[in-house]
């Protein structure tokens, strides 16, 4: 499946990808840390979504929220904790 969500820097998206995966696992989430984009699949699961590895038109934005609201909410705490830790060596 086609990513079509966009990041500023395009390097990054492996970092990234290896954040998702630590922090989702650390949430209690089974993650296949050579393809952590895979755990929305379980999120999905999880709150009862139909997410399908095709086309996903048929999601509600609300639907699509639930899936991408915790990883993404949980990676910028994950981040936002990481800067305040480096900030205090600093």
């Amino acid at each position: 499946m086609a990513r079509k969500n966009k990041i500023l820097i395009p390097e990054a998206r492996e970092s990234l990808d290896q954040l998702k995966g630590r922090v989702m696992k650390a949430k209690g989430y089974k993650v296949d840390m050579q393809n952590p984009d895979n755990v929305k699949y379980e999120v999905a699961k999880e709150q009862g979504i139909p997410l399908k590895k095709e086309n996903n038109g048929q999601l509600t934005a609300e639907q699509a929220g639930k899936i991408g609201g915790p990883i993404g909410g949980n990676m910028v705490k994950e981040m936002i904790k990481m800067a305040q830790e480096q900030m205090k060596r600093n």
